[in-house]
């Protein structure tokens, strides 16, 4: 008696299931219109130039204020202003300039972020 064999396995092909097709997106993203210098795209970098020197002003200006009043502890009488301009001078301005310069960095860094995020098409990360 001869073993019958198996009938020959049936493969199925399917596609990628509808909701996870990826779509075009419905607008041009802001990457081209930058590329292609379009008003939109000069608007977006106008924006994040914007945000970058407010945030730069901002830490100048804090840090104008702050060192800025350095000279007047120079007003003080002689024997409190010695002490008080060496610890000013040697102990608090550096942590203070140290804060300002991190604060800002921080703050460069979130907004480059926004705008990578607002330029990079969602499509892309997926």
């Amino acid at each position: 008696m001869a073993e019958q064999q198996p009938p020959p396995r049936r493969e199925i092909v399917t596609g990628v299931p509808r909701g996870a097709r990826t779509r075009p997106p419905a607008h041009t993203p802001a990457r081209s219109e930058i590329s292609e210098q379009t008003s939109l795209g000069a608007t977006y970098v106008r924006a994040l130039m914007r945000s970058q020197l407010r945030a730069g002003l901002g830490a100048l200006a804090v840090l104008a204020l702050v060192l800025g009043l350095l000279p007047l502890a120079y007003l003080l009488p002689r024997p409190a202003a010695g002490q008080l301009v060496w610890v000013a001078l040697g102990l608090v301005a550096y942590p203070v300039m140290w804060l300002i310069a991190r604060w800002y960095v921080g703050r460069a860094e979130r907004n480059e972020a926004d705008f990578t995020g607002l330029v990079t098409d969602p499509a892309d990360s997926a």
